[in-house]
């Protein structure tokens, strides 16, 4: 290679580089943007700066700027909020979202991280149905197959879902619920099973919809295949609606099934993620 192609190619890679540096005064920007995102709700000038961690001095040129291409706009009350422009690049990104889609790679590093198996789950016409299952490098000998509908009663993925759909939603679909693997009875569904049209839940059943409601996750021993330990975790849309489940499985022996431990840790950081890219905001009370 001669000195002018040598020379050539370092102007190549040094023009390479910096075109991946980026604009800094872009990252401040992005920083401001990123922080209304996660407050969900109209911010004031010193308290978005503060979330930011930047200098109201510093924040406001940045604010005027996206003002002016409608990124940012400001209510009666003077806070900044989401603009006509971030509104429809939201809207874009929404008609192109694929739920399902979004999750394939974080159920294949979960299978790989964890070394269990992983199952997602969606609510299909007949219930909770199992749409994709990564085994671990251990495969589980279960009946667990793609297309399996799972009980809402008596299965960890079914009771997420049965937590966090409408009631007149879940009111319907539990009226099949026997019908499901591991289905449960009427008994262990409503307070009045007698009563063909009760709809007050057995105080176990509802007592348990509200502890996952509460910790995000829920977890099934040895239930409903024996010897075979469940975590399982909410995927939420932009409108607050569940739209999938995923599920970590793996032998009770080599189980960590406690839901504050570091199974359920993952299996969370992994679905609060997910629920973030299909544009769920998650905001503290």
């Amino acid at each position: 290679m001669n000195d002018t192609t040598t020379s050539s190619a370092n102007a190549n890679a040094n023009a390479d580089a910096k075109q991946q540096r980026g604009i800094q005064s872009l990252d401040s920007t992005g920083d401001l943007l990123t922080a209304l995102a996660a407050a969900g709700k109209p911010l004031s000038l010193r308290d978005l700066a503060a979330a930011a961690d930047m200098p109201p001095a510093k924040a406001f040129p940045h604010l005027v700027s996206l003002q002016k291409i409608g990124l940012l706009s400001r209510d009666a009350s003077g806070c900044f909020e989401a603009g006509p422009l971030a509104l429809e690049l939201g809207l874009i990104g929404l008609q192109r979202l694929s739920p399902a889609r979004e999750a394939e790679p974080e159920i294949v590093d979960l299978a790989v991280s964890t070394g269990m198996s992983v199952a997602m789950a969606v609510l299909g016409p007949l219930g909770p149905t199992v749409v994709r299952l990564e085994e671990s490098a251990r495969p589980l000998h279960v009946s667990l197959r793609v297309g399996t509908v799972m009980s809402l009663v008596n299965t960890a993925i079914g009771r997420v879902f049965a937590a966090h759909v409408a009631d007149d939603v879940r009111q319907g679909l539990l009226t099949q619920d026997s019908l499901r693997l591991a289905g449960a009875e009427r008994a262990e569904m409503f307070a009045s099973p007698s009563d063909a049209k009760a709809t007050k839940l057995a105080p176990p059943y509802a007592d348990r919809l509200a502890q996952i409601r509460e910790q995000g996750v829920d977890t099934a021993l040895n239930k409903p295949i024996p010897g075979i330990h469940t975590l399982a975790a909410p995927v939420f849309d932009h409108t607050g609606s569940i739209v999938l489940v995923i599920a970590l499985m793996g032998t009770a022996g080599s189980f960590d099934s406690d839901t504050h431990g570091g199974a359920a840790k993952t299996l969370l950081a992994a679905t609060q993620r997910l629920s973030r890219r299909c544009g769920y905001v998650a905001v503290a009370a």
